[in-house]
């Protein structure tokens, strides 16, 4: 009960942010956190679904005004989201295509999340070198303005080498990204000093583009060269993550 407390203190203390005459909706980036926070906690999200289902298009659009609103809260949807379809016993594939996520005037897949809005609508394929080719209107309008390549240091899938599940909050939401990405990658690499490699994980290979293609997840990784580590697929549900900086 005070860890709940202490919750829902936290995100009431988190301010509005006014950027150009345009205001942080607070209750939509409230309940993307709390819909995430009762799937942690093994709590009935049915009523802040249906909270979710009241805002429109618009309201999402005038709510989440730049990429810092948008990837907080579609961060903590992609998450809440996989845990709620993987409770009800889809697998991948069929779940990244389930139209599952639904708004007053509107009805998202998790790839609708990942590869339209996040990664501004490009192609799940290619590398990420290509675009969708005739993405929805709508996923155009939600979608970020630039391609944040941390955001896949951030989204659960629920497999084991997948990162952790962390709640994203718009006050600190730089500060989280660059925690999550840092906290992942020295999980996740293998270095093998002796040879001057690195295996990592395989979320370089298929969204090379998303990283600035080699050269770009070279700097990354410094001066290592690059082996692909196999992608365990092996369910891992509810693997979360405190990364308040």
């Amino acid at each position: 009960m005070v860890l709940l407390v202490v919750f829902i203190w936290f995100i009431a203390a988190i301010p509005s942010e006014k950027l150009k005459g345009k205001t942080v909706n607070e209750s939509l980036i409230s309940l993307s956190e709390n819909l995430l926070y009762n799937i942690k906690t093994e709590t009935p999200t049915d009523s802040l679904e249906q909270a979710l289902m009241k805002f429109s298009v618009d309201e999402m659009l005038k709510g989440l005004p730049n990429d810092n609103a948008r990837k907080t809260f579609w961060l903590n949807i992609y998450n809440a989201y996989y845990q709620v379809l993987a409770s009800q016993n889809l697998k991948p594939p069929k779940i990244f295509s389930e139209k599952a996520i639904r708004f007053a005037d509107a009805t998202l897949s998790l790839d609708d999340v990942e590869h339209g809005i996040l990664r501004r609508y490009r192609s799940k394929y290619s590398l990420g070198y290509l675009p969708q080719w005739f993405p929805k209107k709508i996923i155009k309008q939600l979608a970020v303005e630039k391609i944040d390549f941390r955001i896949h240091f951030a989204l659960n899938c629920g497999a084991k080498s997948c990162p952790p599940i962390a709640f994203y909050n718009y006050e600190n939401i730089e500060a989280q990204l660059e925690l999550a990405t840092r906290s992942f990658l020295e999980s996740d690499t293998e270095i093998d000093e002796p040879n001057k490699t690195v295996n990592v994980t395989k979320l370089f290979r298929w969204f090379q583009a998303d990283f600035g293609g080699k050269k770009g997840v070279r700097n990354i990784l410094s001066r290592y060269k690059l082996k692909y580590k196999t992608y365990d697929w092996s369910e891992d549900l509810k693997n979360f993550q405190n990364t308040n900086p």
